[in-house]
């Protein structure tokens, strides 16, 4: 069955840092390409950084957020830093079955749950 589960999110003050993970199941993680998307209240889920030969980011995100994978324990991470509170979203993990780092939502097939992630001021 193919699982993504995150983990990390969580209440940070304004400048902060938190680390998300993403724990895939073996089969989901050796297909390609694993994201971040985000989905703050009241807005559409929007992409944050995606990782699949090389990463891709949002302008918003280049400068501060750093994506990575250890694809020895199927686990891909979002480290963020200098948070800000309109950082404040669900962050979802996701899963493509493409190579190629991408930024649209339908190229991915599997997604996580969800973990929030809030940034006060």
């Amino acid at each position: 069955q193919v699982q993504l589960v995150e983990s990390g999110g969580g209440l940070v003050q304004s400048g902060g840092s938190l680390r998300l993970s993403c724990a895939a199941s073996a089969r989901t993680f050796a297909r390609g390409t694993m994201g971040w998307f985000r989905q703050a209240p009241g807005k559409e889920r929007e992409f944050v950084a995606s990782i699949g030969w090389t990463p891709i980011y949002t302008d918003a995100a280049r400068c501060r957020f750093t994506i990575s994978r250890d694809n020895a324990k199927n686990m891909v991470y979002l480290q963020m830093n200098s948070l800000k509170p309109q950082d404040t979203a669900t962050y979802y993990c996701a899963a493509s079955n493409n190579k190629i780092a991408s930024d649209t939502q339908h190229t991915y097939t599997y997604w996580g749950q969800g973990t929030q992630v809030t940034v006060s001021s």
